[in-house]
């Protein structure tokens, strides 16, 4: 797309605009009741136009943000439902979730899942993650009975938490990139700060909101619950083998991109092409559901002499049919963000909280944030907020562990505040049931608990190591 010329606006004006939109989208969906696909979209076209987007442009920027979001959802949203899909209708996430409640207890039930979570989440991406847990929580809540929240919203903790603090997850691996810190020491830096952030800001904050919540049915979005008999049911192994081999591929990937940076193996070396093709996460999940169709649908019915044929290529088209308004609806979420992105008012308002000469440790904290209010990709806003922090950290004599530190303050600031111009808000928000104020009294608090916390211990870190 050709470079956008915008009509001059000033920052008070882009600001007022953008805070009327969202006032305007919230009033659409909330009270008028129209459908979020649609209010996105007409909202997303007003404001680029009010900010001065011309309309020969405007279609173009928000076709481009739409179709950008789509791409990276879609493939991961579409395997990770199916993979879902077969766990919950082989009887697999009953097995997963019988050894759970065996292992821990029920009482122990949320932590369980949330502490399941934090393993996924370490090289998954949230999305695509929490798709794939979505049926075990969805039995343990059935089993257990209660509020729904009680076990979803823990899990969600885990994910936001890996997903903002640790590498290989895009935005602190971005945003250490772009401050050469050692990624490595982001590492074990994001985890030493990151498990006591989701445990105190995370999964305490989380069982505390469920209180609030006590009534919240379990949603049907991946078919009605079907009890499946103990002997047709597949072995716990075959099941743990589906689920860790996206977690295998995708490590795989990551340390060969790490030995191909720093110069090991060469970008022609075979092993590296091959980890590059299979490791991306949609290949991963895609490999993963195809094996679960072998492993947990179509061995074990022909082994008990029942038909196959059509009936898995209807189960597929159950599992997809339910998550094709998400995908749109996730779609025209980033739709809205890129015209916000585009008008540039989250920039401006970074560049000026950069200059107003804050303590560094805070500048990258509000600047970072400021990107992700602004344009709701937590990738991008920390992309971003590392470009614009990285030439005062490079001009300091900083120690490895107070770069370390910053990237991970970078990183907590990303995943907090999120609103309705980010996709996750709504992908997330739709798979476990939420209207849009509910969706901002869970998820949106989890977040912004998680990243405030994550803050707080990162600046103690950079201060004492700076």
């Amino acid at each position: 797309m050709e470079e956008l010329v915008l009509a001059d606006r000033p920052v008070w004006l882009l600001l007022t605009i953008a805070a009327v939109a969202i006032v305007i989208l919230l009033v659409l969906i909330i009270k008028a009741r129209l459908h979020a696909f649609f209010s996105l979209l007409i909202v997303a076209v007003a404001t680029g136009l009010a900010a001065g987007i011309g309309v020969g442009d405007v279609i173009d920027v928000v076709i481009g943000g739409f179709s950008t979001t789509v791409g990276t959802v879609a493939l991961l949203v579409g395997f990770g439902a199916v993979l879902g899909r077969l766990i919950e209708t082989t009887g697999g996430a009953q097995v997963l979730a019988d050894k759970m409640l065996d292992t821990f207890g029920e009482q122990r039930a949320p932590l369980a899942l949330a502490v399941a979570s934090l393993f996924y989440a370490f090289p998954i991406f949230l999305d695509a993650g929490f798709i794939v847990m979505l049926p075990v929580i969805y039995t343990v809540a059935r089993r257990l009975g209660g509020s729904f929240m009680l076990y979803v919203l823990p899990s969600i903790a885990s994910f936001m938490m890996m997903h903002a603090l640790l590498p290989p997850h895009p935005g602190p691996t971005a945003a250490a990139t772009v401050m050469g810190a050692d990624i490595g020491l982001v590492v074990l830096m994001g985890l030493l700060i990151g498990l006591p952030t989701w445990y105190f800001g995370g999964y305490l904050v989380a069982r505390a909101i469920s209180k609030r919540f006590p009534d919240t049915p379990v949603p049907a979005l991946l078919g009605e619950p079907r009890e499946v008999p103990a002997e047709e049911r597949p072995a716990f192994g075959a099941i743990v083998i589906v689920l860790l081999l996206p977690l295998f591929l995708i490590f795989f990937n990551t340390a060969f991109s790490t030995l191909e940076a720093q110069g090991t193996v060469s970008a022609d070396n075979l092993a590296f092409q091959i980890s590059r093709l299979i490791g991306a996460t949609p290949v991963a999940l895609a490999l993963s559901a195809l094996l679960a169709m072998v492993l947990l649908y179509v061995i074990p019915r022909r082994r008990r002499g029942q038909q196959v044929g059509g009936l898995l290529e209807e189960l597929v088209d159950d599992a997809l049919a339910p998550v094709c308004s998400i995908i749109l609806i996730t779609g025209a979420g980033g739709a809205f963000g890129a015209i916000l992105t585009e008008t540039g008012i989250g920039e401006e308002v970074a560049n000026g909280l950069d200059a107003l000469g804050l303590p560094l440790i805070v500048a990258a904290y509000l600047v970072t944030m400021a990107m992700r209010i602004a344009q709701g990709s937590a990738t991008v806003a920390a992309t971003t907020g590392a470009s614009i922090m990285a030439p005062a950290i490079m001009a300091g004599d900083f120690s490895t562990i107070a770069v370390a530190a910053m990237v991970i303050t970078i990183g907590a600031a990303s995943i907090g505040w999120s609103h309705v111009n980010d996709s996750g808000f709504w992908l997330i928000g739709k798979f476990c049931g939420f209207d849009t104020v509910t969706t901002f009294k869970t998820w949106s608090v989890v977040g912004t608990s998680i990243s405030l916390v994550g803050f707080a211990l990162s600046a103690v870190v950079f201060v004492i190591a700076a």
